[in-house]
């Protein structure tokens, strides 16, 4: 399920959060569905529990997944109206890539048609 690059420079927990947040925001990852508890994912890495406890935390901290004690750790659904600081930032992250696009030559339509061919491919923002 996870590939992490152990030579790479970002540390583990960082490359599994960036991991289970793509399969979340690809719906890989369903609302309420379970994630696999500590020890397994420790052991099927061959990573230390602390660091995938580190990774959980920091995604229940950014409201990716939530945890029940004695249960484990569940992908949180999205619930439009609690997003309102998260859709800022990332609104702010777009201006800069377009901004980044213009400058690199591309033109406003060209722009415009590749934000289409990417919502058409993640079926237009719908889950499920």
């Amino acid at each position: 399920m996870f590939e992490l690059d152990l030579r790479s420079r970002a540390p583990i927990y960082e490359q599994l959060v960036d991991k289970i947040k793509e399969l979340i925001i690809n719906n890989v990852l369903k609302p309420d569905e379970q994630l696999p508890a500590v020890r397994v994912l420790a052991s099927e890495l061959t990573i230390n529990p602390n660091t995938i406890q580190k990774a959980y935390r920091e995604l229940e901290y950014r409201e990716y997944i939530y945890s029940i004690p004695g249960k484990g750790s569940f992908v949180k659904p999205a619930i439009p109206e609690n997003n309102t600081a998260r859709m800022q930032t990332l609104e702010n992250e777009l201006s800069r890539i377009v901004s980044e696009m213009l400058y690199l030559g591309a033109s406003p339509q060209e722009i415009i048609t590749r934000v289409k061919t990417r919502l058409a491919k993640n079926g237009g923002g719908k889950n499920g």
